[in-house]
């Protein structure tokens, strides 16, 4: 995506305290222009030249306007995020104009925000409800603290082989991994990786 292009929709990201309609390869296409003009940079025999400098100069502010999106549409959702653990009305239309990732972001954040009210107000930490007799379980929050303990994802320390796209691990973070990177990933996601051969498991090597 252009530069240009992305200064417009932060420009109405600004003017109006709902979320707009974005593309929702909007991180991928940028992440991928600003890849391609890197890649002049590299190849740019002086790296000092004008040309050079101008390339380097755009990458720059491709990554600043990118990242000021991000932050006024995060903004946007955790306000969303509070309105819907308060019970307030949320517009579906808002919900359709997040991307899929901004959208599990949305999900977690209710979740948190709902999950320290119980814990730090009622003592309680709320759960979604299980079904015996309709009724929704609340756990004292010792109890329940063990059990989340127990189910936290096991982690692996292994050697990123190769470049790879940002990813959400199961743990809820983002990962944005390059080659010869040395990382803990939930074991989950790094069993998947190890077996495209784009993670080395360090933890089996002797």
């Amino acid at each position: 995506m252009h530069l240009d292009e992305l200064r417009s929709i932060l420009l109405s990201e600004r003017e109006t305290g709902r979320l707009i309609q974005v593309p929702h390869d909007l991180y991928l296409s940028t992440r991928d222009g600003i890849e391609k003009l890197s890649k002049e940079v590299y190849e740019n025999e002086d790296p000092f030249s004008e040309n050079a400098r101008i390339l380097i100069e755009r990458v720059s502010s491709i990554r600043e306007t990118l990242h000021d999106i991000f932050r006024i549409r995060s903004a946007k959702i955790l306000a969303l995020a509070q309105g819907q653990e308060k019970g307030q009305f949320i517009d579906r239309d808002e919900l359709k104009k997040m991307i899929p990732e901004e959208r599990d972001m949305f999900d977690q954040m209710v979740l948190a925000i709902e999950q320290c009210r119980c814990h730090l107000i009622d003592g309680m930490v709320h759960r979604p409800p299980i079904k015996e007799g309709g009724e929704e379980r609340v756990e004292p929050c010792a109890t329940l603290l063990d059990e989340l303990a127990s189910s936290e994802p096991e982690f692996m320390l292994g050697r990123v082989l190769q470049d790879m796209e940002p990813f959400m691990g199961v743990d809820g973070r983002i990962y944005e991994l390059q080659k010869e990177d040395i990382v803990t990933l939930p074991e989950r996601n790094a069993d998947v990786l190890c077996e495209r051969n784009i993670l080395l498991n360090m933890n089996a090597v002797k």
